[in-house]
């Protein structure tokens, strides 16, 4: 019985480890949070620095599961950042006195343009992207080779960071645009454009322009364009495929555990009978009489089915 109970164990552990393992190394796994996407973009935004010097600009190459997401970096001194700005820095521009906290030396600023990703990872229920999601992230430049980095905190004290958008779609009619901004935990903000296409901020972020999409007839699918590949990511399928496997497999083992419980119920209950049948056999059974032989008690039987006879009886 512990032997079978044993074997049940088993077999439910190799299951759900193989449960396990399919999620892990299923395609649709590679989806991340946005949080953690800045930190898998840092990572690779960095190791664009192969000769690094200051004050170039760098293009990340990202993964093809992330193709359509442009990453590029751009390394410089604190004071440098302070007393000159970044002009035209991609779709932004920096102007000068932009305070970092806490300071460092040198520090790296990294840019993003999620593209086809953007409403995957900052869906706007109700709001129509105009532009894709741009980003503007600022880390530490002491270790290159360092992943997973928190972000430093800067603001610009004197003139607001501008954001020129050059790929905005056009505007529906009657509606009108916005400026959205994604602090670090994903929470947004909105404000009014500067002007045309162009949108401000004084802190680090991510920014796009959206529309109030709510009565409006769903714009068709975008078609992916030469660089953008197809999103490979299906985030409700493949948790619907992981939770009918995992559902599986503990109804498995829950229907195991109660065929081994009924089981032993079973075998105790068969040789409870048994032991009851010897119990009765026991008490039934003839009663011999005592008598004694000698010094010692000895069992001796009340009588015998045919009396003796004397050989002499049968003579005449």
């Amino acid at each position: 019985m512990e032997s079978f109970q044993g074997f049940i164990i088993f077999i439910t552990f190799v299951v759900l480890l193989s449960a396990y393992q399919y999620k892990a190394q299923s395609p649709g796994s590679s989806t991340i949070p946005a949080k953690q996407l800045d930190s898998v973009l840092q990572g690779y935004g960095f190791s664009a620095f192969v000769r690094p010097h200051t004050g170039v600009i760098y293009d990340a190459n990202v993964p093809v599961n992330l193709t359509g997401i442009k990453v590029s970096v751009l390394r410089l001194r604190s004071g440098s950042l302070l007393g000159r700005g970044v002009h035209s820095f991609k779709e932004f521009d920096i102007p000068v006195g932009v305070w970092v906290h806490p300071y460092v030396e040198r520090l790296v600023f990294v840019y993003q343009n999620l593209g086809n990703w953007s409403s995957v990872y900052y869906p706007l229920p109700g709001f129509r992207y105009l532009a894709p999601v741009l980003s503007l992230l600022i880390y530490d430049a002491a270790n290159l080779s360092a992943t997973n980095l928190p972000e430093i905190d800067f603001v610009a004290s004197k003139l607001p960071i501008s954001i020129n958008f050059t790929n905005v779609a056009p505007v529906p009619s009657g509606l009108t645009p916005k400026c959205v901004w994604f602090n670090l935990d994903g929470s947004p903000e909105f404000r009014e454009l500067v002007t045309d296409n162009v949108c401000s901020t004084y802190r680090q972020g991510h920014f796009s322009i959206v529309v109030n999409s709510t009565g409006l007839a769903p714009s068709p699918a975008p078609s992916a364009g030469p660089n953008v590949g197809p999103i490979p990511v299906r985030h409700k399928s493949h948790n619907s495929t992981v939770w009918k496997i995992v559902g599986g497999v503990l109804g498995g083992f829950v229907i195991l555990v109660l065929a081994a419980w009924l089981l032993g119920l079973l075998l105790r209950y068969t040789q409870k009978k048994k032991v009851a049948k010897m119990e009765q056999h026991a008490e039934v059974g003839e009663t011999l009489r005592m008598a004694r032989v000698g010094n010692a008690q000895a069992p001796v039987a009340y009588g015998t089915r045919t009396q003796p006879m004397l050989e002499n009886e049968y003579v005449a």
